[in-house]
């Protein structure tokens, strides 16, 4: 693609192998904008984003601030120009995909392999830890958290797909990594704690946006000793070179798949960073596997030929599947027994042990630059019995953020008895004065929001940290907030009637519901008067946030209006955030009632449409009686260059299906039409599956939306 005028332009632009059209990864430079643990007086990356965005008239889609000094955003070219003259840009990436990559094979063999030097395997697996201490992020599909495999000892995670399954897993692949990472029976690290972060969605395929917006959640969030592990790759691409290269800053080792290509893996991230751990893969006779990667970006071999572990259909599945992907895992395991021990070791320290343990020159064909070593997984020694406590959270603070939320914050705690922070515990009581706290929370962030709180209602807290080992340390200092009164209107908001005098402070949000009935038309939220700057949020189903809504309203006024086009039967959630400070604003949802009749379901959420592959988009149906219509709307909103590469069909509940889209229109763009569907024969209760299957090479896309009505 080019730019007219780009070759006088100040930053770089760089191409991704497998761009996601008109989306890119814009980096700042160094000296215009703080990241999140940065002191400085310039304005942080996602101000410096919304700034970027209204004067190129973008739109931002993620900021970071932890991993990456950068955010995405969509653009047309027009825009794009202008950005890569700015002189406050660094450069200017594109989105690519990224994928997982694994096929079906034999069975089991690969923590056997990992505790002993050399062949034959001894049919056993022996360990001195089980890692209870440590924390191990899986950066994948999600996982299963309860699975068998994981009782008792999954974390809260992220999840950057946005589908409404939040983190669990509905591929397989996350789940299997995070049981050969810790699972009881096929982990290496049989009690570490699993955090799942999701950023590839159910085909196991994602954007460079999404798994670096994982990675800089686990950058704020992680609790140390920690390990992530990133079965995933795609191309080169330096921005997340860079957010592994800064995750791995914040203390965190990352262990990377080198990938499954035959091929260098120097030329894919995050494989080529240089913090992580790159891990290629062995077959159980010690040969370098056929579809691994190789090179001297590698680190380490581990076992990756035909690995079983837990899958994702049942509390009790397995699958036997092979790729470095399930390499990766043994070594993210392996790093989890390293900290147990050694629980304030660096990445570095982490990298350099397992390296010196590892067991050299019996990887047979190990490719040429890399390192033969095969993973060795006993370090020798047993951790201390810790009796000492954690130290005491300091800074506490408490404000409140709308009617009904009150946003918690404070500064992380250490432990030095050797089990490790293992987290937060969260007490309130209700009064300006009450002494009668009880616990409300646990979690591993140092931030906390308390939501479905009373309005106008003061409420006070502290906080203490615990350790691996079950100690608890001192509580902090009490920090008190009183919930906003929500403009006398409350946080539901009733059709056609305002809700007035709202007020909130620059960076604070208000946040209200809205019931609407089966068959409501005209749908619109408007906010009014007043002065200063509010923007709006609207999402369905889940609070917005600033980087995920369905329509959002963001003038320099207080003057914003979100029609909804295809209301569905349900509650929309709706926040006034305040751009700058703002008063006297008046807030209206309103919608014209229907008569009881059709309803529209719709799905969302974008699925990547990658070249001779097959994508699903479910919507469940529920609570309705009797079959479809003769007539029914079904509308489609596919973003796809040479749509004569596509097939579209719709699948009732019974598996019946409707083709919508035949491979016509040969090169045309795009597929954004309603089709008329005669469902009589089908009943309404259960899932229906929008299926795009992409069945040639060179053109790529993804499903924007779709929605049914009947």
């Amino acid at each position: 693609m080019a730019f007219a005028g780009a070759a006088q332009a100040e930053a770089d632009f760089r191409i991704t192998s497998q761009p996601v059209p008109g989306q890119y990864i814009v980096v700042l430079k160094d000296t215009v904008a703080a990241m999140g643990n940065e002191n400085r007086a310039v304005p942080p990356v996602a101000q410096m984003a919304q700034q970027l965005a209204r004067q190129h008239r973008m739109q931002v889609r993620q900021s970071f601030s932890h991993v990456l000094r950068g955010f995405v955003v969509q653009a047309d070219d027009a825009a794009l120009a202008q950005l890569l003259a700015d002189d406050r840009v660094d450069y200017v990436q594109e989105d690519g995909y990224v994928s997982i990559n694994a096929t079906q094979s034999g069975a089991t063999w690969g923590i056997d392999r990992s505790d002993q030097r050399n062949l034959p395997l001894n049919g056993t697996y022996v360990y001195d830890t089980t890692a209870s201490n440590v924390h191990a992020y899986i950066i994948d599909t999600g996982v299963l958290g309860t699975h068998n495999e994981f009782s008792g000892r999954m974390g809260t995670g992220y999840t950057s797909i946005n589908d409404g399954r939040g983190t669990t897993d509905c591929n397989g692949h996350g789940t299997h990594v995070a049981g050969t990472v810790a699972g009881t029976t096929y982990g290496i690290a049989k009690g570490a704690r699993v955090y799942p972060v999701r950023v590839l969605n159910c085909s196991g395929s994602g954007t460079n946006s999404g798994v670096i917006a994982g990675m800089d959640w686990v950058a704020a969030n992680h609790v140390k000793p920690a390990v992530a592990n990133m079965s995933l790759g795609g191309g080169a691409d330096s921005a997340t070179d860079t957010a592994v290269n800064n995750m791995v800053n914040a203390g965190v080792t990352v262990v990377v798949a080198a990938g499954n290509d035959n091929s260098n893996a120097c030329n894919y991230s995050p494989a080529r960073a240089a913090a992580a751990i790159t891990v290629g893969s062995t077959t159980s006779s010690d040969a370098r596997s056929s579809f691994s990667n190789y090179g001297n970006c590698l680190d380490i071999f581990a076992p990756g030929s035909s690995i079983t572990s837990a899958w994702y259909n049942s509390n009790s599945a397995t699958n036997t599947i092979s790729g470095t992907s399930m390499a990766s895992p043994h070594v993210a395991g392996v790093a989890a027994l390293y900290l147990a021990n050694n629980p304030t070791a660096t990445p570095s320290q982490v990298t350099n042990a397992i390296i010196a343990a590892s067991t050299p020159n019996v990887v047979s064909s190990a490719g040429s630059g890399s390192p033969n070593r095969l993973l060795y997984s006993l370090f020798g020694g047993t951790p201390p019995t810790d009796t000492t406590p954690p130290s005491t959270p300091s800074n506490f603070s408490a404000s409140a953020a709308s009617s009904s939320a009150i946003s918690l914050s404070w500064s992380a705690a250490t432990d030095t008895g050797g089990s490790g922070l293992a987290g937060y515990k969260l007490e309130r009581c209700s009064g300006s004065s009450c002494t009668n706290f009880a616990q409300v929370a646990t979690t591993s962030s140092t931030s906390y929001s308390d939501s479905g709180l009373s309005a106008s209602t003061t409420y006070r807290y502290r906080v203490r940290a615990y350790d691996g080992a079950g100690n608890n340390g001192s509580y902090s200092s009490i920090a008190s907030a009183t919930t906003q009164s929500g403009g006398g209107g409350g946080t539901t908001l009733s059709n056609g009637v305002p809700v007035t005098g709202l007020s909130a402070s620059t960076g604070q949000a208000l946040n209200y519901t809205m019931a609407v009935p089966a068959g409501a038309s005209n749908l619109r939220f408007v906010t009014s008067g007043g002065s200063g700057d509010a923007d709006l949020y609207v999402k369905f189903g889940s609070a917005p946030t600033t980087s995920s809504y369905d329509c959002r309203s963001w003038s320099s006024s207080n003057n914003e209006t979100c029609n909804i086009s295809s209301a569905q039967a349900g509650t929309y959630y709706v926040m006034v955030r305040a751009y700058s400070s703002f008063s006297g604003v008046s807030l209206t949802g309103s919608y014209t009632a229907g008569g009881g009749g059709t309803q529209t379901y719709a799905n969302e959420s974008n699925y990547t449409i990658n070249d001779n592959s097959t994508i699903n988009s479910p919507i469940s149906v529920s609570g309705r009686s009797g079959n479809g219509l003769s007539s029914t709307q079904v509308a489609v909103d596919i973003k796809h260059t040479y749509i004569g590469d596509l097939t579209v069909d719709l699948i009732a509940p019974d598996g019946s299906v409707y083709n919508l889209h035949n491979r016509s229109g040969g090169s045309a763009d795009n597929i954004i039409r309603n089709y008329t569907v005669n469902l009589s024969s089908e009943a309404l209760n259960g899932s229906w599956t929008l299926r795009v299957r992409d069945s040639a090479n060179a053109d790529t896309g993804y499903l924007d939306r779709w929605a049914i009505t009947f």
